[in-house]
């Protein structure tokens, strides 16, 4: 089957699930939790859904589509579609079989289209956070279990980091895939770490110390698709690999809430540290196994291998604003308000292409007259190459001859507005500019090899419908 009839077949697959089954997950995080039920389906259809939800029972499903197009810089210009459907179903134990505190939860991504980082951009921070291979896809698949009303909670099986940790929810305004997963673990951990579109076989715990101190730790296998030079979303073919016998990605994080006074009120904030640690083997930014570089053409060419990984990071929160007549004294981005986020990452330069990672940027909600639910903001990630890595450049420039560009950093800033139609119908607008695609690799159009990628400029519209 070609390409075409590929996507064609995904679109429809989309459309039909979507129309038959209205069964999701959070879609565009940070948005309220409303529904298209109300506009969407029949009356007999929600409240047959509704019947099996007061049962403990709930369907759902996210539909998000992606236009977007790069109008200057990068490999190529051009606009693209492509988008996912996500079914899922939660089911509360307690109300179905009287199992007090558990939980199940499974759902599963129909992808189609072409990514615009993967064929136009070749950046390192994917412009749609949606942005996969095509496939039809299993993403989590846990159980959940809470003890002492919730202060502790345990979670087993398929499932993905990206929601808890290192995570603000001011972040999730944006589109860029670096503000859901930041580009320093999807670059740097193998296979990009248990993250869109690939969850990985793991245990996660989560205990509330004290009212404002919360602590997380989660054990993951390793590596989520296995060794092999295929794309890693290739080797975990429709999201049932399963492996358990990698070795292993630690993580651990402690959230600290805390408010502070701002022109009299007070407001909400939190500071979350945390570390990672990895227990596989990675490739050398420049070394060989023999102590040569890399672009010595004397050499192996092949990578030497380094034993262990490791990550320090930090994220802080605050609400900088909310209107006298708010209530809520939370750091929720969904709020009427001004919320900002500021995150950093380190990892070892001689192992890691990237090794010093930021990122931050403010939201604003309610600001819009007449429309409560709109949210609009800007926000900016920094990404440095390694050093060793740079170094390595050096030394192609030294064997080649050819001023090959030295890659320094990769930097985008996002603009976005996003509109509330109806009730769990959202659009997007928003623009994005990448400086230094991939921390400026040669251009693949240049044959001389001396130019970098260039800058480019992207605009796109997001649309999320959600039941």
């Amino acid at each position: 089957m070609n390409a075409t009839a590929d996507s064609s077949l995904l679109r429809s697959m989309a459309a039909i699930a979507l129309a038959c089954t209205l069964a999701s997950t959070s879609a565009r995080a940070g948005a309220k939790d409303e529904s298209a039920a109300e506009w969407l389906a029949p009356k007999w259809f929600n409240e047959w859904h509704d019947g099996l939800a007061n049962k403990g029972l709930n369907f759902g499903a996210t539909y998000i589509a992606d236009n977007i197009g790069n109008v200057s810089g990068g490999v190529a210009r051009g606009a693209i579609h492509f988008g996912r459907l996500d079914l899922s179903v939660d089911a509360d134990l307690d109300k179905l079989v009287g199992w007090s505190g558990g939980r199940f939860y499974a759902n599963a991504f129909v992808i189609y289209g072409r990514g615009l980082s993967r064929n136009y951009v070749q950046n390192l921070a994917t412009i749609s956070e949606i942005e996969a291979l095509p496939d039809q896809r299993l993403y989590n698949a846990y159980f959940e279990q809470s003890f002492f009303g919730d202060r502790l909670n345990i979670r087993a099986g398929q499932q993905a980091a990206d929601v808890e940790f290192f995570d603000s929810q001011t972040d999730d305004l944006f589109i860029n895939g670096t503000f859901g997963w930041p580009a320093i673990k999807a670059s740097n951990l193998p296979a990009g770490g248990p993250a869109p579109p690939i969850a990985v076989p793991g245990i996660r715990v989560k205990a509330a110390l004290t009212d404002q101190i919360t602590a997380y730790a989660a054990v993951f296998n390793g590596d989520p698709s296995g060794p092999g030079d295929a794309d890693p979303q290739i080797r975990d073919h429709h999201g049932l690999a399963f492996r358990v016998n990698d070795p292993p990605w630690v993580i651990g994080q402690v959230r600290f809430n805390y408010d502070i006074d701002i022109g009299g009120r007070p407001l909400a904030g939190n500071f979350t540290p945390g570390a990672w640690k990895h227990y596989g083997s990675f490739d050398s930014q420049r070394f060989t196994a023999e102590g040569l570089s890399i672009a010595d053409p004397s050499g192996s060419g092949v990578p030497a291998k380094l034993r262990g990984n490791y990550g320090i990071f930090a994220v802080i929160e605050q609400v900088l604003y909310r209107p006298p007549e708010v209530k809520d004294n939370t750091t929720s981005a969904s709020i009427p308000g001004v919320t900002a986020f500021g995150r950093i990452a380190y990892s070892p330069p001689d192992r890691n292409l990237i090794d010093l990672y930021l990122d931050g940027g403010i939201g604003f909600v309610g600001f819009t007259p007449g429309r409560p639910l709109d949210r609009f903001g800007v926000a900016m990630a920094y990404m440095r190459i390694s050093n060793t890595a740079r170094i390595l450049d050096l030394d192609t420039q030294a064997f080649t001859g050819v001023q090959s560009p030295v890659r320094s950093n990769e930097t985008l800033i996002e603009m976005i507005y996003e509109a509330h139609i109806k009730p769990g119908w959202l659009v997007a607008p928003y623009f994005q500019y990448v400086f230094r695609p991939s921390g400026g690799v040669p251009n693949p159009n240049d044959p001389s090899g001396t130019s970098r990628i260039g800058d480019a400029a992207v605009f796109g519209v997001t649309t999320t419908i959600r039941y």
